[in-house]
Formats: C-alpha cells, structure tokens, sequence
C-alpha cells in the first residue's frame, strides 16, 4: 500500500486516540497480557505511524498490563538454507565467519513489520536473547515473560509464548492472518506428532567477545497455521472488529494453543 493509498483507505487519520477508542471496542483490557501481530499498512493513514500505534497500546494495557511483539532475527539463521534469496554458495562461509554478534539492544528485526521494529526501541522494552525468535516485552512481567528465553526449542516450553499462556494472555492479529500467530509454533512443540530436529548456530556477545553458540530446535512449518485458525474461529471462536482500516483478531492464547495441539495431532 503506497502513502497515497493510505489516505484512500480512512475518512480521517487513524490517531493514537482513534487507536485506543478502536483497541478498547475490542476487547483488550488494562493488565492484559497482550502478544501483538501487526500490519501497518493495513491501518491506513497513521498520524505518526507506528509510534501511535505502540503508544495507543500501552496507553491501553498501562503499566499494570504487558505488551509482547516477535523481534525476530531471520538473518541469524543458517544462510545456507535461505531461499527468499537464496545467495551463493560460495558466500555462506563468509556469511558465517564475518557476521556481527547478536546483540539484543542494537540487532534489528527482519520482514516483522514497522511496528515490532519500532516498539523494540522503546524506552522500559527488554528484548530477550533468542539469536532468531527473539520477544521484546514492556510492562509490569516483561522481564519474567522474556528475560529467561532458552536457546534449545526457541518457540517451546522455555520462550515467551509459553510465559504468555501460563498468564492467560491474548493475542492481537492486527491486519494480519493465523499464518503470522506464533503461538500456534508452542501447540507444534506440545503436540505429539513426528518431529524432524535440527541443529543450528548462531554468534552471540559474551562477556564482550563473538562467540558461536550451538543450539537445538524442532523443525517449524507454517503452512496449515490458516487452516488451524479457521477450525478454530469456526468451532471455538475470538473476537472480530475494525482498528482504523484493518480487520482486527483478538484471541485467547491458551484457548488457541489447546486447540492447535488437537489439531496438530490429528492432521499432522
């Protein structure tokens, strides 16, 4: 969607006012626990782009609630095994030897979207460690939802999501689809299908010095996450309604994974 298009899209800007009104019709409570998926082009026409839309939630949730984003890091992972664009094969050593360390404070997002890569700059966010799943979390149980992500099984029992579904959290797809819920990659850990395990490495800073680190994950795959959430709004359902010119999803996180880990199970 091109700035023009924007404007064509909304009668009037979409403000942080118009947002908070919009974000409350919802459903999202002060105190939730909110992880948040986002589009900000499907917005329309922001006064201030995504700094309104990070103030207007937590202006939303205040300082008793938790705002969660994915901060994630694709340019951590194995350039080998990039496809979208693949590089040559004789740059995957050079890649590997010479890129910077992970570094929570100052590594930016790839492909997450304006949003997530604005609001990991805000002052109070803590960005967990995770070299490739990284959370950034503001908010009175931020630290204890990021501040202890595991390396091994990134989006498993050890990572925010899991933190996010023991305190009943919700998830907010903002203009976008069930193909960007993350949650649904915990309901792939707990469900009880054959899993292909991979083994990964990624530089990190440790007491000021690049070091490599080793880790182990499970295969992830995202190509039936649409068809689990359509099953799932069909036959449990969330909650439906417009933020500025966006369809916007509010769903409860457990309820959502409990599911997936059935559905995983029977169609995997």
């Amino acid at each position: 969607m091109t700035e023009a298009d924007a404007i064509e899209a909304v009668d009037r800007p979409v403000t942080v006012t118009s947002l908070v009104s919009d974000f409350r019709d919802l459903g999202i409570d002060a105190g939730d626990t909110l992880l948040v998926h986002s589009s900000l082009r499907s917005l329309g026409w922001v006064a201030g782009g995504p700094q309104a839309v990070v103030d207007a939630l937590q202006t939303v949730l205040t300082d008793d609630g938790t705002l969660v984003m994915p901060t994630f890091t694709g340019q951590y992972t194995d350039s080998a095994t990039w496809e979208h664009p693949p590089v040559p094969d004789e740059w995957v050593q050079i890649i590997r030897e010479s890129m910077p360390p992970f570094r929570p404070d100052v590594t930016p997002t790839r492909m997450m979207g304006a949003i997530p890569e604005c609001f990991r700059n805000y002052p109070d966010v803590i960005r967990s460690e995770h070299p490739t799943t990284s959370f950034a979390a503001w908010g009175a149980e931020a630290d204890d939802i990021v501040g202890d992500h595991g390396l091994d099984y990134g989006l498993g029992e050890e990572s925010p999501l899991a933190r996010i579904y023991e305190r009943d959290g919700k998830v907010l797809l903002l203009g976008v689809g069930h193909d960007n819920n993350t949650s649904l990659h915990l309901a792939e850990y707990r469900a009880d299908f054959e899993k292909d395990h991979v083994q990964s490495a990624a530089p990190l800073l440790r007491d000021g010095e690049r070091v490599v680190v080793e880790y182990e994950d499970i295969e992830i795959d995202t190509e039936d996450f649409e068809a689990v959430g359509a099953d799932f709004e069909s036959q449990v359902g969330l909650t439906e309604g417009s933020v500025g010119a966006s369809t916007a999803k509010l769903v409860a996180q457990p309820k959502l994974v409990d599911f997936a880990v059935d559905w995983f199970d029977a169609n995997r």
